[in-house]
């Protein structure tokens, strides 16, 4: 059950990204869990880091909020880290 809840907030940012990048089949997602909690890790393509990012950083913060969220519902812990090409 809680590797289903995991893979849901996967396949949420995976989709959500793809939408907004150019080079959707280049997007990897991918999770981990430890002590702290859940890292979501995304890599996508070079040339789409700055759609990610967003203008002084508001796309990658309204995902982390949107991660939050979802973690606060199920007493969880999400983190997302961006990782540069």
């Amino acid at each position: 059950f809680i590797f289903f809840d995991i893979g849901v907030t996967c396949f949420f940012v995976e989709y959500i990204v793809k939408a907004i990048v150019d080079n959707a089949d280049k997007v990897v997602v991918e999770q981990t869990t430890d002590n702290l909690g859940v890292l979501i890790t995304l890599k996508v393509d070079r040339e789409d880091m700055g759609k990610i990012i967003g203008k002084n950083g508001q796309t990658a913060k309204s995902l982390r909020v949107l991660l939050r969220m979802m973690g606060s519902k199920k007493n969880e812990r999400y983190n997302l880290k961006i990782i540069e090409p």
